[in-house]
């Protein structure tokens, strides 16, 4: 992993970060007048390294430290676990170990990732409730002792691999939210099935000590938690009804974004937990992924090639969506772009007041559904200039392929340190 190294200035204050292996850069001192701190930053790294790997990403630490001050400010009762499956990168899930977090883990492969880091196996849950019988013996042999299920068949195969493991029942939320991806049609127990799925894992010895939800990935309606903490609710009553030991755990799962919708989910989720558990002693989890992974992750692409027909502007850039920009295919993902004409304007290289032309955006492979932007306004850029495209960090690099022999996934991450801030803040 690659790290650029800055002294202290204005608008993003990038601190020195180290690399494991100590790489340093050359000090960054100046703030030019038609940039920010992290365009300036990007700049600089290409221009200090000429031979850079590209792509390349740029993880900004200082938005993950606002982030987790603002989890921990609007819902000071939830105890994240980060979504690994998100965004693996080392250096994003470790400053979030160093910082406390906790971790959702859905595979053997992430726990090992996170167990490498030194985090204590009390600090992980498997948070997938279809595991196969291999996974959940390495789980028990880790000691990492909290999973979750929704059907009969996944009690015994855990009863038979790792029956002191704790369970949580996952169930379907009731109402849809909207959001970006729903999981109800994959995981969640219906209202029927939830008696069985309790008397069945009670009879097998196992504790079910809570009940896990998910609304759905990418920013549903947060008036749907009240209706799954509702139903949670419910299925602790049940519980007790059965004459099972009293549940302690509530999973409100994930999906959330970092914007001003988050205020209003926060909201709904601490008026919905009072109003159904009351003072009840409750433990409250959630498993926020691109909460604190989408806006901290920058990247940076080179322009591999250019066509001109008429007005409009083809380019080719050596990420596309068999990459890092998978995220439009399988997230359905926005993306917007700034250019960064460093190599044929470097005079100008944020091309302010430069003309305009209608562009597609092309990635490096041979098929043409690896098209990133059509219709998208960019000024004329040549062969080694720069697109930049901002809150790339969910879903991005976790997913990308090696489709048609491009290995088309950021190459280096480069570490800054801004002054920790709210995402609408570092936006270009």
């Amino acid at each position: 992993m690659s790290t650029l190294v800055s002294e202290p200035f204005q608008a993003l204050s990038l601190k020195p970060v180290f690399s494991a292996s100590g790489i340093k850069g050359k000090r960054v001192t100046a703030l030019s007048p038609q940039g920010n701190a992290l365009t300036d930053f990007i700049q600089t790294a290409i221009a200090e390294k000429p031979d850079i790997d590209s792509p390349f990403s740029v993880l900004d630490l200082g938005v993950v430290m606002g982030l987790l001050e603002k989890w921990t400010t609007k819902l000071p009762t939830v105890r994240p676990f980060y979504a690994v499956k998100c965004n693996p990168n080392l250096a994003l899930i470790g400053a979030l170990a160093a910082l406390g977090t906790s971790f959702d883990c859905a595979s053997k492969a992430e726990i090992e990732a996170i167990l490498s880091l030194g985090v204590s196996p009390d600090r992980i849950i498997y948070a997938n409730p279809c595991i196969s019988e291999s996974h959940i013996e390495y789980a028990a042999t880790v000691g990492v002792n909290v999973t979750t299920y929704d059907s009969k068949d996944e009690v015994e195969k855990i009863r038979k691999c790792h029956p002191t493991c704790e369970l949580l029942l996952r169930i379907r939320p009731p109402q849809e939210s909207g959001a970006r991806t729903s999981l109800g049609l994959k995981y969640g127990a219906l209202p029927e099935e939830v008696p069985e799925l309790l008397s069945v894992a009670h009879a097998a010895g196992l504790k079910v000590t809570g009940v896990s939800f998910h609304i759905g990935s990418g920013g549903g309606d947060p008036q749907a938690y009240k209706g799954a903490i509702s139903a949670a609710k419910s299925v602790f009553d049940i519980a007790s009804l059965l004459g099972m030991p009293r549940m302690r755990v509530l999973d409100i799962g994930g999906g959330f974004t970092s914007g001003p919708e988050f205020d209003v989910a926060a909201m709904q989720i601490n008026a919905a937990i009072q109003c159904s558990f009351g003072k009840e002693e409750l433990v409250v989890i959630g498993e926020p992924g691109r909460y604190f992974a989408e806006t901290a992750f920058t990247l940076a692409t080179k322009v591999i090639g250019k066509r001109v027909r008429g007005e409009l502007r083809e380019y080719w850039i050596d990420d596309g969506i068999y990459g890092t920009l998978i995220n439009i295919v399988f997230d359905y993902a926005t993306v917007t772009c700034m250019p960064l004409a460093c190599t044929s304007k470097p005079e100008n290289p944020f091309c302010r007041d430069s003309k305009t032309y209608s562009s597609t955006v092309f990635g490096p492979t041979c098929d043409s559904l690896d098209t990133v932007l059509t219709n998208y306004k960019l000024p004329e850029l040549q062969v080694n200039d720069w697109l930049v495209f901002p809150n790339m960090g969910a879903y991005t690099t976790s997913s990308c392929t090696n489709f048609n022999g491009f290995s088309s996934s950021v190459n280096s991450t480069f570490l800054a340190y801004s002054n920790p801030m709210t995402p609408e803040q570092t936006m270009f």
